[in-house]
């Protein structure tokens, strides 16, 4: 009886971990520009910020439901810049690290490319 209570529970185990490999909720999505992420709705269901520069081009977000996670990455043209990050907040790290609302950045000003992902 002991031995059939360890087997079911190892099996019980590997089918947990057959389910949560094979079956996760993440997402990844490309869109060419702005107008797409607003076409798709990414920024009205919080997968990439309001803030996109209307330049932005290039995007690609990554989320993933079930843990409430967003990366995400765009391009964005040089005359775009300064109106985007001047509405940024740069943190007290070591990593130049901006903030704004619900979303932390990495600008690259030399590639003129964010990374993006949101606070958890």
């Amino acid at each position: 009886m002991y031995k059939l209570l360890i087997i079911l529970i190892v099996l019980i185990g590997l089918v947990y971990l057959l389910f949560s490999t094979f079956f996760v909720d993440v997402q990844i999505n490309k869109y060419t520009d702005k107008a797409v992420v607003i076409e798709q709705q990414a920024i009205k269901n919080g997968w990439v910020p309001s803030i996109l520069p209307e330049s932005a081009f290039k995007i690609v977000e990554t989320h993933d439901i079930d843990k409430n996670t967003v990366f995400g990455s765009f391009k964005y043209k040089e005359n775009d810049e300064k109106s985007f990050t001047q509405n940024l907040t740069t943190l007290n790290d070591d990593k130049n690290t901006q903030t704004w609302e619900n979303f932390l950045f990495k600008v690259d000003t030399q590639k003129n490319m964010v990374k993006f992902r949101n606070k958890q």
